[in-house]
Protein backbone atom coordinates (compact mmCIF):
# COMPACT_ATOMS: atom_id res chain seq x y z
CA UNK A 1 0.00 0.00 0.00
CA UNK A 2 1.42 3.37 -1.04
CA UNK A 3 1.06 6.65 0.80
CA UNK A 4 -2.02 8.62 -0.25
CA UNK A 5 -2.76 12.30 0.27
CA UNK A 6 -6.00 14.25 -0.16
CA UNK A 7 -7.52 17.67 0.54
CA UNK A 8 -10.70 17.83 2.61
CA UNK A 9 -12.36 21.24 2.84
CA UNK A 10 -14.62 22.46 5.64
CA UNK A 11 -17.48 23.02 3.18
CA UNK A 12 -18.66 20.06 1.16
CA UNK A 13 -19.63 22.32 -1.77
CA UNK A 14 -16.20 24.04 -1.66
CA UNK A 15 -17.78 27.48 -2.27
CA UNK A 16 -15.95 30.46 -0.74
CA UNK A 17 -15.72 34.22 -1.14
CA UNK A 18 -12.29 35.91 -1.54
CA UNK A 19 -12.36 37.48 1.94
CA UNK A 20 -13.43 34.26 3.71
CA UNK A 21 -10.90 31.83 5.21
CA UNK A 22 -10.61 28.59 3.28
CA UNK A 23 -10.32 25.92 5.94
CA UNK A 24 -9.90 22.19 5.84
CA UNK A 25 -7.59 19.26 6.48
CA UNK A 26 -4.78 17.55 4.62
CA UNK A 27 -5.49 13.83 5.00
CA UNK A 28 -2.46 11.55 4.76
CA UNK A 29 -2.80 7.77 4.77
CA UNK A 30 0.50 5.92 5.04
CA UNK A 31 1.33 2.28 5.81
CA UNK A 32 4.47 3.37 7.67
CA UNK A 33 5.98 6.51 9.15
CA UNK A 34 7.68 8.84 6.67
CA UNK A 35 10.05 11.79 6.99
CA UNK A 36 9.42 15.00 5.11
CA UNK A 37 10.95 18.43 4.53
CA UNK A 38 7.78 20.44 5.03
CA UNK A 39 4.14 20.52 3.96
CA UNK A 40 3.12 23.48 1.82
CA UNK A 41 -0.28 24.57 0.55
CA UNK A 42 -0.60 26.82 -2.49
CA UNK A 43 -3.48 28.32 -4.44
CA UNK A 44 -3.40 29.38 -8.05
CA UNK A 45 -6.26 31.29 -9.65
CA UNK A 46 -6.17 32.16 -13.33
CA UNK A 47 -8.21 33.00 -16.41
CA UNK A 48 -7.41 30.71 -19.35
CA UNK A 49 -8.46 29.89 -22.87
CA UNK A 50 -9.08 26.19 -23.32
CA UNK A 51 -8.99 23.84 -26.29
CA UNK A 52 -12.16 21.97 -27.16
CA UNK A 53 -12.55 18.78 -29.11
CA UNK A 54 -13.69 18.99 -32.73
CA UNK A 55 -13.50 21.99 -34.99
CA UNK A 56 -11.85 25.14 -33.68
CA UNK A 57 -13.99 28.16 -32.90
CA UNK A 58 -13.12 31.80 -33.43
CA UNK A 59 -11.86 32.31 -29.86
CA UNK A 60 -10.01 29.01 -29.83
CA UNK A 61 -7.85 30.12 -32.75
CA UNK A 62 -6.17 32.54 -30.31
CA UNK A 63 -5.17 29.69 -27.97
CA UNK A 64 -1.44 30.05 -27.32
CA UNK A 65 -1.52 33.73 -28.25
CA UNK A 66 -3.49 35.03 -25.28
CA UNK A 67 -1.52 34.44 -22.09
CA UNK A 68 -3.32 33.26 -18.92
CA UNK A 69 -4.30 36.04 -16.52
CA UNK A 70 -3.14 35.36 -12.96
CA UNK A 71 -5.70 36.28 -10.29
CA UNK A 72 -3.98 34.92 -7.21
CA UNK A 73 -0.82 32.91 -6.59
CA UNK A 74 0.23 32.38 -2.98
CA UNK A 75 1.68 29.65 -0.82
CA UNK A 76 1.92 28.94 2.91
CA UNK A 77 3.82 26.44 5.04
CA UNK A 78 1.33 24.25 6.87
CA UNK A 79 3.87 22.11 8.72
CA UNK A 80 7.68 22.33 9.04
CA UNK A 81 10.07 19.43 8.49
CA UNK A 82 9.39 16.36 10.58
CA UNK A 83 7.81 12.93 10.53
CA UNK A 84 4.33 11.62 9.72
CA UNK A 85 3.25 8.51 11.60
CA UNK A 86 1.70 5.42 10.08
CA UNK A 87 -2.05 5.21 9.60
CA UNK A 88 -4.25 8.25 8.95
CA UNK A 89 -2.94 11.72 9.79
CA UNK A 90 -5.02 14.90 9.47
CA UNK A 91 -3.24 18.26 9.26
CA UNK A 92 -5.55 21.31 9.55
CA UNK A 93 -5.00 24.39 7.38
CA UNK A 94 -6.42 27.90 6.92
CA UNK A 95 -5.79 30.24 4.02
CA UNK A 96 -7.45 33.54 3.05
CA UNK A 97 -7.46 34.25 -0.66
CA UNK A 98 -7.45 38.02 -0.20
CA UNK A 99 -6.55 39.81 3.03
CA UNK A 100 -8.10 43.18 3.85
CA UNK A 101 -6.05 45.89 2.16
CA UNK A 102 -4.03 43.35 0.20
CA UNK A 103 -3.51 44.14 -3.48
CA UNK A 104 -4.34 41.14 -5.64
CA UNK A 105 -2.69 40.55 -9.00
CA UNK A 106 -6.06 41.01 -10.71
CA UNK A 107 -9.63 41.43 -9.52
CA UNK A 108 -11.27 38.29 -8.11
CA UNK A 109 -13.48 37.00 -10.90
CA UNK A 110 -16.01 34.33 -10.01
CA UNK A 111 -15.31 30.72 -10.95
CA UNK A 112 -16.44 30.12 -14.53
CA UNK A 113 -16.29 27.06 -16.79
CA UNK A 114 -17.28 28.10 -20.29
CA UNK A 115 -16.82 26.58 -23.69
CA UNK A 116 -13.73 28.62 -24.51
CA UNK A 117 -12.86 30.49 -21.30
CA UNK A 118 -12.29 29.05 -17.82
CA UNK A 119 -11.66 30.75 -14.47
CA UNK A 120 -10.27 28.30 -11.93
CA UNK A 121 -8.94 28.39 -8.37
CA UNK A 122 -6.81 25.31 -7.65
CA UNK A 123 -5.46 24.36 -4.23
CA UNK A 124 -2.39 22.12 -4.22
CA UNK A 125 -0.68 20.47 -1.25
CA UNK A 126 2.94 19.34 -1.59
CA UNK A 127 4.93 17.20 0.82
CA UNK A 128 8.63 17.43 0.01
CA UNK A 129 10.59 14.24 0.76
CA UNK A 130 14.07 14.97 -0.57
CA UNK A 131 15.96 13.78 -3.63
CA UNK A 132 15.56 10.05 -3.02
CA UNK A 133 11.78 10.10 -2.79
CA UNK A 134 9.07 11.50 -5.01
CA UNK A 135 7.13 14.40 -3.51
CA UNK A 136 3.55 13.74 -2.52
CA UNK A 137 0.91 16.13 -3.88
CA UNK A 138 -2.81 16.53 -4.41
CA UNK A 139 -4.87 19.21 -6.16
CA UNK A 140 -8.51 20.21 -5.79
CA UNK A 141 -10.59 23.09 -7.12
CA UNK A 142 -12.60 25.48 -4.96
CA UNK A 143 -15.47 27.60 -6.25
CA UNK A 144 -15.08 31.34 -5.71
CA UNK A 145 -18.09 33.66 -5.58
CA UNK A 146 -18.05 37.47 -5.42
CA UNK A 147 -17.92 39.14 -2.04
CA UNK A 148 -21.19 40.60 -0.81
CA UNK A 149 -19.67 44.08 -0.99
CA UNK A 150 -19.14 43.60 -4.72
CA UNK A 151 -22.74 42.52 -5.38
CA UNK A 152 -25.62 44.78 -6.25
CA UNK A 153 -27.75 45.71 -3.28
CA UNK A 154 -30.99 43.79 -3.08
CA UNK A 155 -33.71 44.07 -4.05
CA UNK A 156 -32.46 44.50 -7.60
CA UNK A 157 -34.86 46.55 -9.68
CA UNK A 158 -35.27 44.52 -12.89
CA UNK A 159 -34.74 46.20 -16.22
CA UNK A 160 -37.41 44.92 -18.61
CA UNK A 161 -36.47 44.72 -22.29
CA UNK A 162 -39.41 44.86 -24.71
CA UNK A 163 -39.10 42.75 -27.87
CA UNK A 164 -41.14 41.62 -30.86
CA UNK A 165 -40.71 38.82 -33.41
CA UNK A 166 -42.19 38.87 -36.92
CA UNK A 167 -41.41 37.23 -40.23
CA UNK A 168 -39.36 40.33 -41.12
CA UNK A 169 -37.01 39.97 -38.14
CA UNK A 170 -35.94 36.43 -39.05
CA UNK A 171 -32.70 35.80 -40.92
CA UNK A 172 -33.23 32.09 -41.64
CA UNK A 173 -35.51 30.71 -44.43
CA UNK A 174 -39.21 30.45 -43.50
CA UNK A 175 -42.01 28.22 -44.80
CA UNK A 176 -43.97 29.90 -47.60
CA UNK A 177 -47.21 29.90 -45.56
CA UNK A 178 -45.46 31.62 -42.65
CA UNK A 179 -43.74 34.14 -44.92
CA UNK A 180 -46.97 35.05 -46.70
CA UNK A 181 -49.39 34.78 -43.78
CA UNK A 182 -47.04 36.30 -41.23
CA UNK A 183 -46.86 36.10 -37.45
CA UNK A 184 -46.21 38.45 -34.55
CA UNK A 185 -44.93 37.62 -31.09
CA UNK A 186 -44.36 40.32 -28.50
CA UNK A 187 -43.06 40.24 -24.95
CA UNK A 188 -40.75 41.61 -22.33
CA UNK A 189 -37.99 40.05 -20.22
CA UNK A 190 -35.88 41.02 -17.25
CA UNK A 191 -32.29 41.74 -18.30
CA UNK A 192 -30.86 42.40 -14.82
CA UNK A 193 -31.09 39.56 -12.31
CA UNK A 194 -29.02 37.37 -10.02
CA UNK A 195 -27.87 33.99 -11.27
CA UNK A 196 -29.53 32.51 -8.18
CA UNK A 197 -32.94 33.91 -9.16
CA UNK A 198 -35.26 32.79 -11.97
CA UNK A 199 -35.39 34.80 -15.20
CA UNK A 200 -38.86 36.28 -15.54
CA UNK A 201 -40.78 37.78 -18.41
CA UNK A 202 -43.89 37.66 -20.57
CA UNK A 203 -44.55 36.46 -24.11
CA UNK A 204 -47.69 36.90 -26.22
CA UNK A 205 -48.45 35.30 -29.59
CA UNK A 206 -50.59 37.95 -31.25
CA UNK A 207 -51.01 36.38 -34.69
CA UNK A 208 -49.77 33.29 -36.51
CA UNK A 209 -50.60 31.93 -39.96
CA UNK A 210 -49.95 28.35 -38.82
CA UNK A 211 -50.70 26.51 -35.55
CA UNK A 212 -47.92 26.67 -32.93
CA UNK A 213 -47.06 23.34 -31.28
CA UNK A 214 -44.46 24.59 -28.79
CA UNK A 215 -42.35 27.56 -27.75
CA UNK A 216 -38.75 27.04 -26.65
CA UNK A 217 -36.54 29.54 -24.81
CA UNK A 218 -32.80 29.15 -25.26
CA UNK A 219 -30.29 30.35 -22.68
CA UNK A 220 -27.01 31.21 -24.39
CA UNK A 221 -23.53 31.78 -22.99
CA UNK A 222 -21.60 34.65 -24.59
CA UNK A 223 -17.80 34.59 -24.20
CA UNK A 224 -15.55 37.40 -25.38
CA UNK A 225 -11.85 38.15 -25.39
CA UNK A 226 -10.10 41.44 -26.17
CA UNK A 227 -7.33 41.22 -28.79
CA UNK A 228 -5.79 44.65 -29.15
CA UNK A 229 -8.70 46.88 -30.13
CA UNK A 230 -10.84 44.00 -31.39
CA UNK A 231 -13.37 42.04 -29.34
CA UNK A 232 -13.86 38.42 -30.47
CA UNK A 233 -17.11 36.80 -29.32
CA UNK A 234 -18.57 33.31 -29.46
CA UNK A 235 -22.00 32.08 -28.36
CA UNK A 236 -22.91 28.59 -27.14
CA UNK A 237 -26.15 27.00 -25.95
CA UNK A 238 -26.50 26.32 -22.22
CA UNK A 239 -30.12 25.37 -21.68
CA UNK A 240 -33.41 24.99 -23.54
CA UNK A 241 -36.74 25.34 -21.75
CA UNK A 242 -40.11 24.55 -23.32
CA UNK A 243 -42.90 26.90 -22.27
CA UNK A 244 -46.40 25.86 -21.38
CA UNK A 245 -49.01 27.53 -23.60
CA UNK A 246 -52.38 28.87 -22.55
CA UNK A 247 -55.10 30.06 -24.91
CA UNK A 248 -57.07 33.19 -24.08
CA UNK A 249 -60.50 33.37 -25.78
Amino acid sequence: MSTKIALKFSRSNRIYRPSEPVEGKIVIKSPSSISHYGIRLSVNGSVNLQVRGGSAGVIETFYGVVKPITIVNKSIEVKPSGKIGSGTTEVPFTMVLKQNGEKSLERFYETFHGTDVSIQYLFTVDIARGYLYKSLSATMEVIVESDKADLLERPVSPEMAIFYITQDTQRHPLLPEIKSGGFRVTGRMSTLCSLLDPISGELTVETSAVPISSIDIHLLRVESILMGEKIVTETSLIQTTQMEMSVVI
